[in-house]
């Protein structure tokens, strides 16, 4: 197929059928299938208009009426994965396309078949760039297909045809129509119509070429005017350079200003920071004169003296404590003067040091001289007078128990304390050195006030007891209380029916004679170890306060000053290391309060030791002291956590009070052991036992004295251990007893513990009460029922048998036909218990009942009355079982309900 038929079927596809879809078509080729009748048909290669580009290759076939083109078959050209030419060397029309098959073609001429793979080749190269395979396709081919510059055709691979080529516009399609329309032949003879165009074309080439020629003139013209604009151009480029000369003489010069700016500008701001940092260094490391008189040579004496010492300090501290900024520490000034600081800060140091050391030598001198004379003088007094009462000579010549107050000394020490804060942050050996100094002498100080005060009080506590003035001495100067131990534990047990000596035995507790101790001088024990703590109390509050003020150690969470960062050493000696802010915060605040109660144990070691002893005197004195003193113990300890439960106070409080209740579990044990040592006579009624009357007695005095108090939950416990002691051992001595019945016993005794919880109302005993009220009624029931199957004993057994054989199946009115229980066997038994012997038989009862029953329960006509009751109840059964097994017989008691009452009613009155 020639050319000019390719080009003119090419734009016929492009316009019919690639233009209304917006695809352009660059390259085609007329081809059918290979082996197969020639159907002829055009593969093109076409790309879209629009982006982005799709690259396709499209099958074309005419219509079977051969008037027009349509779109057989569409493939993208992505999906093209080989292209083979069959042979590189020896002209071959045929070749393959490989889609999701093979394609097998035949071009119409070698030449068409090489340009539109050469066509396929540029345009994969150019849009898809992606690996496909030319086979059997020479590299010459593709070589001369790289675009060179040179202008090919479409058709024949050029890549510029691919980027210039432009669609018709309207205009030019319709021109070319006119064209076409002017001559017959322009479409079935297009080589001819094109032969006839470029005739043409020759002529107006020709016509051009002419009319340039013609214009030569004006072209001479124009090549004047543009000689003289480049002279023009020449001229103004010369004065430009003149211009640019001038203006760049007169930029040196501006640069060379600027510079000079910049440099005047940074000496201003130099100048300007060297007199910041000179005024920072003047205002912040300049002492004053005043201040340095004041360090080197200040009065400590006097308060304007002090004051200025503190102002002069404050300075100094501000002064040395200055965060210097890099370089300052390389000055020579900043270097003397930080030298002259250290200096000051010695010398002061030293000179405060040595005041102090002087005012607790004076302090303690003139405190010690003043408060010991005069219990020195009657500690020598008592002790000259041989046989003289001490405990009354010291009650009567001595001051009030009453402790020395330091109030003087803290308020005089309290103007040093700022000075002392000064001395911590600065000298901490020294600042330690006169904590120890303080330490140690009113350790000596108070060692001595206590150690008097706790003497009198032991007199005085003493003195309570009349025995105890003949058995405590007084022995040289420590005021130690001896006595002899064998008289302060002997056991006495009082085993009367009195119950003033059941008293004194529950009073006694074990210890001493309770005929000289009563409540009047338990009270006055009580005031006595009352005003010791209430004493001790204020004393070791205002110390440990004057010590946290005067030393500067935290008892509480505060906020530190933003220099007050202590560094932490380690106990093991190691280097020191420096905290994070909030755990150097939280060392720092644990640390002083340890050393706060540290100082505090020291100065007040003997506080805790003379305590012990008051509470062991007290309780040889009286065990029953413990609960008074549990009581007072208690409530100081209590008030004293409320304050600081980590206080010196508290803790030694606390401490003492684990001793006092010791001794009151230990007072309970002995009570307990006491109801297990008690022996009852084996020839006399036992009655109340003693330790029934001193547990009555326990809880009244215990309730009076643990009124409101905190420990009531220690008292509930004793009471509970106490009654179950109770209860064991009524049980235990019942048991044993051999002249009184064990109902008896256990009847009164329960029915005493009864009264006695019921009249004290102890809600924790509430179960015991129940329990008590339990044994004594079925114990009293017990012993009634034993007592009355005396009387009747006979009549008893009667129907005893009567009831056995109604139990084996005897109908009750067949009863009577049996030979050992018919009328006549019953009539013979009720004879035998005419009214007369039932009387004689009941005072007998009555005698009995009363030989077993003591005097001091008053249980004599209850129990009477329940045995009236319980022989009621057995009349009532016999008539019963008459009336049942011996109906119609007529057979009565020989005596009434009435009958009976009226003996019971005339035996008690008669006695």
């Amino acid at each position: 197929m020639s050319g000019s038929t390719m080009t003119a079927i090419k734009h016929a596809l492009q316009r019919d059928i690639f233009t209304p879809n917006d695809e352009r078509l660059l390259g085609i080729v007329n081809v059918c299938k290979a082996g197969k009748k020639k159907k002829n048909c055009f593969l093109c290669a076409t790309v879209t208009t629009e982006r982005p580009v799709q690259v396709k290759v499209v099958k074309v076939k005419k219509s079977d009426k051969g008037d027009f083109y349509k779109r057989q078959q569409t493939w993208e050209l992505r999906d093209l994965t080989v292209v083979d030419a069959k042979d590189a060397s020896k002209e071959n029309p045929e070749f393959d396309l490989h889609f999701e098959k093979v394609y097998k073609w035949l071009a119409s001429s070698t030449a068409e078949k090489n340009s539109f793979i050469s066509c396929i080749w540029k345009l994969n190269q150019r849009y898809l760039r992606k690996k496909l395979e030319f086979v059997n396709v020479s590299s010459q081919l593709l070589e001369e297909s790289v675009p060179s510059g040179e202008s090919q055709s479409v058709a024949g691979g050029d890549e510029d045809a691919l980027e210039e080529y432009q669609e018709l516009s309207a205009r030019e399609e319709q021109d070319i129509e006119g064209m076409m329309e002017m001559c017959e032949y322009a479409v079935s003879n297009a080589e001819a119509f094109a032969e006839k165009l470029f005739k043409e074309l020759q002529v107006l080439d020709g016509a051009n070429i002419q009319s340039i020629m013609a214009s030569e003139k004006q072209v001479n013209i124009l090549m004047k005017l543009l000689d003289d604009a480049l002279a023009e151009v020449d001229t103004i480029e010369g004065k430009l350079s003149s211009y640019e000369e001038m203006l760049q003489s007169v930029k040196d010069q501006m640069d060379q200003i600027s510079q000079s700016n910049r440099l005047i500008q940074i000496s201003s701001t130099n100048n300007g920071k060297l007199l910041d940092e000179i005024q920072f260094l003047v205002n912040y490391m300049d002492l004053s004169k005043g201040h340095i008189r004041a360090l080197q040579e200040g009065d400590l004496t006097s308060p304007r003296g002090i004051e200025a010492c503190i102002s002069a300090s404050e300075a100094l501290l501000q002064c040395m404590n200055v965060a210097l900024r890099p370089g300052h520490d390389q000055l020579a000034a900043v270097t003397q003067q930080q030298k002259l600081f250290s200096e000051l800060r010695d010398t002061f140091a030293r000179r405060l040091t040595n005041h102090l050391n002087n005012v607790f030598v004076h302090q303690f001198n003139h405190f010690s001289y003043f408060k010991m004379a005069i219990p020195q003088y009657y500690r020598s007094s008592c002790l000259s007078l041989p046989g003289h009462d001490q405990s009354s000579t010291l009650s009567q010549n001595s001051a009030e128990l009453t402790l020395p107050k330091h109030s003087p000394l803290h308020r005089d020490l309290l103007r040093y304390a700022k000075l002392m804060e000064w001395l911590k942050n600065t000298q901490r050996e020294k600042y330690e050195g006169l904590s120890r100094t303080y330490v140690d002498y009113m350790n000596r100080l108070y060692e001595r006030e206590i150690k008097d005060f706790f003497e009198v009080a032991k007199i005085k506590m003493a003195g309570t007891s009349k025995e105890a003035k003949g058995k405590f001495g007084l022995h040289g100067s420590s005021g130690k209380l001896t006595g002899s131990t064998s008289s302060l534990n002997k056991l006495t047990v009082q085993g009367s029916n009195s119950r003033r000596s059941q008293s004194s035995s529950l009073l006694d507790m074990g210890n001493m004679s309770a005929s000289d101790l009563d409540v009047a001088d338990r009270t006055k024990f009580d005031k006595i170890f009352e005003q010791v703590l209430s004493e001790l109390e204020p004393l070791c509050l205002a110390e440990q306060d004057f010590i946290s003020k005067f030393f500067k150690l935290q008892q509480h969470q505060t906020v530190l000053p933003p220099l007050a960062q202590p560094e932490t050493e380690e106990t093991d000696g190691s280097i020191p290391s420096r905290m994070p802010p909030q755990a150097d915060h939280r060392h720092s605040l644990s640390s002083e309060k340890d050393m706060v109660r540290l100082m505090m144990n020291k100065i007040f070691q003997s506080i805790e030791p003379e305590l012990n002893s008051l509470i062991a005197l007290g309780d040889k004195i009286d065990s029953f002291h413990s609960l008074y003193m549990l009581v007072k113990m208690s409530h100081h300890v209590w008030t004293a956590e409320n304050v600081d439960p980590a206080s010196f106070l508290s803790t030694t409080l606390g401490n003492v009070l684990v001793t006092v209740k010791r001794n009151f579990d230990k007072c309970i044990s002995g009570q307990i052991k006491q109801m297990e040592e008690v022996k009852i006579s084996k020839k006399s009624k036992v009655g109340i036992l003693p330790f029934v009357t001193r547990f009555e007695e326990f809880p009244e005095l215990a309730e009076t004295i643990f009124r409101n108090a905190e420990r009531r939950g220690d008292l509930d416990k004793a009471y509970v251990k106490l009654i179950r002691a109770v209860f064991m051992n009524v049980e235990k001595v019942a048991n044993e007893s051999q002249k009184t019945p064990r109902d008896v016993v256990m009847m009164e005794n329960f029915h005493h513990i009864f009264s006695t919880l019921s009249r004290l109302k102890i809600s924790c005993l509430d179960t015991e009460r129940r329990e008590a009220k339990h044994k004594y009624t079925d114990h009293l029931q017990s012993y009634v029922i034993n007592s009355l199957g005396q009387p009747l004993e006979k009549l008893n057994h009667f129907f005893e048998g009567v009831e056995s054989r109604v139990a084996l199946g005897v109908r009750e009115e067949e009863v009577s036909y049996h030979l050992a229980f018919n009328k006549q066997e019953l009539r013979k038994v009720i004879k035998e218990y005419p009214g007369k012997e039932v009387k004689k038989g009941l005072d007998n009862l009555y005698k009995k009942v009363d030989k077993h029953l003591c005097e001091e329960e008053s249980l004599l006509q209850v129990v009477w009355h329940s045995m009236q009751d319980e022989f009621i109840r057995q009349y009532k059964h016999f008539e019963g079982l008459i009336g049942r097994c011996y109906p119609g017989s007529g057979i009565t008691m020989e005596f009434t309900i009435q009958d009976i009452l009226e003996y019971f009613s005339s035996i008690a009155q008669s006695h």
